[in-house]
């Protein structure tokens, strides 16, 4: 088979080359040398040689061909020759790429005889032709001929390997794949003429080894020669025996008969869920305390044939019966794919004591079609709950409670609010009670009222009341646990409305006119508004008087007639919408009379002078009385007062000052400065009669007579002031001038800077002065004996000052 394909290679070649002969030999008929080329032929026939014929169209010159790798250089390939060398000389030159262009020096041309030649052997993978350009020159250097190009095709021969383009190609297959099931392309490359056999690939399977080794017989896959695919043949392929193939594959040029290349292909088994998760065991024990959260109190674990960590092995587990209440949980542990069971809401020993449950464990991926169809596996776990001393219960928490405002303390408000799972005695407190209105029976747990409610307090939040208690059982280390109690304190009517406002204005020049009225009310809704206003009837005479409802809280109270201006006395009563109603009657006095803008009464005193003013006698009676009262209370006072005026003993502190002249001066001692020219004190001597004074025995001075003041000049003539205005305002500054002039040099007006007296206070008086100018006297001239009479605490004053 191999030598029939050689021999038909063999025979296309040298058809090639004979063909190739065939059509150089059919353009050079007319020259003797085959190997001989015209390339500046234009025509042909015995019109060619004449100017005048007309220039046909050039002639096509084939392509050289020269095979590489030649041994044979230099090689002569062709020669090319002129029409003018029957004429004259010719010079031949040949250039471009392969001449005097990269790559050089591959190819040359006689000058004389037009022989081209190649030089070295060719590659056709590196230069697969050359287009070179012929030239006929004259021996001056003159073109004789246009150029003319000559290509040189290499012909290619099988000297390069295919080469597969990996070391080692990489595939996977699911397991249990259908044959004909594409796993995995390998592809290959050859350097040759892709249009020759020389670069026709085949691809082959030499050799399958499966891993673990010697598991599988038969052969489990196949390549497509002329592509490269890898695909399944034969049924059979199981992760779970056989995980991996290891592939030797070869690729050959010349369709396999030329030359090889050798590579590997690993196709790896991939996994899928055909085998379901199985328990390890089907039975488990686990011990719970009671009361008590745990995250595990035990694992269970199970067996898969798939690929670890993946979603087909690892397990997933769920509870599927024992437990209606929802007491347990179980998760898988990532790293060790075992079950945790854990105890979620806390279990109770003396309802239950051992709990039956029941388990089932899946993948995460669902299983697949092709996976026996057994049923799943599930296991038993028996959780045996561990008895403990358990807290009191309440049997509600928040515990809540409701309660009238007005509930007497003693009130039972609830019992039997706890129970102990142990059956042991409770003790009962309260922990937290901001008010101290709750109180709780030690034993028994019942809550009572202990105070009177009050909905106005801090503690009461939208009419509720918080507080705590708490209870704990009477055994060993006793535990205890609270509760919150919720007290809804209930509105009842307590208070009744009250009116307002109490007295207002009704304009009898103003209409619609009336009196707003409102109410308020100390208690809340529903026990508070809607009021109701009623007029009640009228002490004196008939009802001209209504009340209008404005809203729930406002009426109007009109009069029906137009009555005369005066103040009346209305009785209005207000109820409220409480169960029972609470209400008050307010006697609101209204003044009715004409108003100004504002809507104020003109004059307020003509209410009281009408004869139709609403006063009953009775009322005038108390008033006349009230005001003859206060008039005699108003006598007896200034009758006292003047009583003890005239009754006061005389030679008291002031010693001999008049009875009539009790006055005294105001000072002000706080303020620094002054000293004896300080005249910012209020002057008294103004007030004083010099004719009631009562001069003592040591003063000289005639009765009657006082002293000139010291502190300012007397009896000294006064400069002229100017006594009439000008009559042209341009004289006003002349005047003003002159007025200030005489003011400043008047010696009998302020300010003074003379000697300032303190002694005077009435004639007689033991005083002297304070003025280091004027003073004339000691203490020692004075009688403090009348110190001694105003108890024992002048006594030590008086017996400092006393010369004796």
């Amino acid at each position: 088979m191999k030598m029939a394909v050689g021999f038909q290679a063999r025979l296309c070649v040298m058809l090639a080359l004979v063909s190739q002969v065939s059509c150089a030999t059919k353009m050079r008929r007319q020259d003797s040398n085959p190997t001989v080329l015209y390339p500046w032929r234009r025509g042909t026939g015995a019109r060619a040689s004449s100017g005048l014929s007309r220039v046909k169209r050039d002639w096509i010159i084939p392509p050289i061909r020269v095979s590489e790798n030649s041994k044979h250089v230099p090689e002569y390939l062709v020669q090319i020759k002129s029409d003018k060398v029957f004429t004259s000389e010719v010079i031949y030159k040949l250039e471009g790429p392969g001449v005097d262009q990269e790559p050089k020096d591959f190819f040359e041309i006689e000058d004389h005889t037009g022989w081209i030649k190649c030089k070295k052997p060719l590659d056709r993978e590196k230069h697969s032709s050359f287009k070179l350009k012929a030239f006929a020159l004259s021996p001056s250097g003159q073109r004789l001929e246009s150029p003319s190009t000559i290509e040189i095709v290499v012909l290619d021969q099988n000297d390069n390997r295919p080469e597969f383009t990996q070391e080692k190609f990489v595939g996977y297959v699911p397991e249990f794949s259908i044959p004909g099931t594409a796993v995995t392309k390998v592809l290959a490359t050859d350097a040759d003429d892709p249009a020759t056999e020389n670069a026709a690939l085949s691809y082959s399977i030499l050799r399958q080894e499966s891993v673990p080794p010697l598991r599988v017989n038969k052969t489990m896959f196949g390549i497509n020669n002329a592509t490269g695919m890898i695909y399944t043949r034969d049924v059979g392929l199981d992760r779970e025996v056989v995980k991996a193939f290891r592939l030797t594959l070869q690729v050959a040029d010349m369709s396999g008969e030329g030359l090889s290349d050798v590579s590997s292909a690993v196709i790896h088994v991939s996994d899928i869920n055909n085998n379901a998760p199985q328990f390890s065991s089907d039975q488990y024990t686990m011990l719970a305390v009671e009361n008590k959260i745990k995250e595990e109190i035990g694992r269970v674990s199970s067996t898969d044939k798939d690929e670890a960590n993946t979603e087909n092995w690892r397990s997933k587990f769920t509870i599927t019966g024992g437990d209606p209440n929802g007491h347990f949980a179980v998760r898988t542990d990532p790293s060790t794919n075992e079950g945790i069971v854990s105890v979620v809401k806390p279990l109770d020993y003396e309802s239950l004591k051992e709990h039956q449950l029941i388990l089932a464990v899946e993948n995460e991926a669902p299983l697949s079609s092709k996976a026996p169809q057994d049923p799943p596996s599930s296991a038993t776990v028996t959780v045996v709950v561990t008895n403990e001393n358990e807290a009191p219960r309440f049997r509600k928490d928040p515990i809540r409670l409701e309660a009238l405002e007005s509930a007497d303390p003693g009130t039972t408000l609830a019992q039997d609010i706890a129970f102990d799972p142990d059956n042991a005695k409770l003790r009962y407190e309260v922990q937290e009670d901001p008010e101290e209105w709750l109180s709780i029976d030690p034993e028994t747990g019942e809550i009572r009222t202990q105070k009177a409610f009050n909905l106005r307090s801090p503690h009461v939040k939208n009419n509720v009341y918080y507080a705590v208690i708490k209870v704990t059982d009477t055994d060993l280390g006793g535990i205890s646990t609270t509760a919150n109690v919720e007290l809804r304190l209930q509105e009842t009517n307590d208070f009744a409305p009250q009116l307002l406002p109490p007295s207002g204005t009704v304009c009898r020049n103003a209409a619609p006119s009336g009196l707003l009225l409102g109410a308020t009310d100390q208690d809340q809704a529903p026990q508070a508004e809607p009021f109701g206003f009623r007029l009640l009837s009228e002490p004196q005479g008939p009802l001209n008087w209504t009340v209008v409802q404005v809203n729930e809280t406002h009426a109007v109270l009109q009069p029906l007639t137009d009555l005369v201006s005066g103040l009346y006395f209305l009785p209005v009563s207000v109820s409220d919408s409480g169960s029972p109603a609470l209400s008050a009657v307010s006697v609101v006095n209204v003044t009715v009379c004409h108003c100004d803008r504002a809507g104020e009464c003109e004059a307020m005193a003509a209410a009281f002078l009408t004869t139709r003013a609403g006063l009953s006698f009775a009322a005038l009676l108390v008033i006349i009385g009230s005001v003859l009262l206060l008039l005699l209370l108003l006598l007896l006072v200034v009758a006292v007062g003047n009583c003890r005026r005239h009754h006061l003993h005389k030679g008291a502190l002031l010693g001999g000052v008049s009875d009539d002249d009790i006055r005294d001066n105001i000072l002000n001692y706080d303020e620094q400065g002054g000293g004896e020219e300080d005249e910012n004190a209020y002057n008294i001597d103004q007030l004083r009669n010099p004719n009631e004074v009562v001069p003592s025995p040591d003063v000289t001075l005639p009765r009657g007579k006082q002293p000139l003041r010291k502190d300012a000049p007397h009896n000294l003539p006064s400069p002229a002031y100017p006594r009439k205005a000008p009559g042209d305002p341009t004289d006003i500054e002349d005047f003003i001038n002159d007025g200030l002039d005489a003011a400043d040099n008047d010696p009998n007006v302020p300010p003074y800077d003379t000697a300032l007296i303190y002694d005077y206070e009435g004639d007689g008086s033991l005083a002297g002065s304070l003025s280091s100018i004027a003073s004339g006297s000691s203490d020692g001239d004075q009688d403090y004996d009348y110190l001694n009479d105003w108890g024992p605490r002048f006594r030590k004053l008086a017996d400092m000052y006393d010369p004796r």
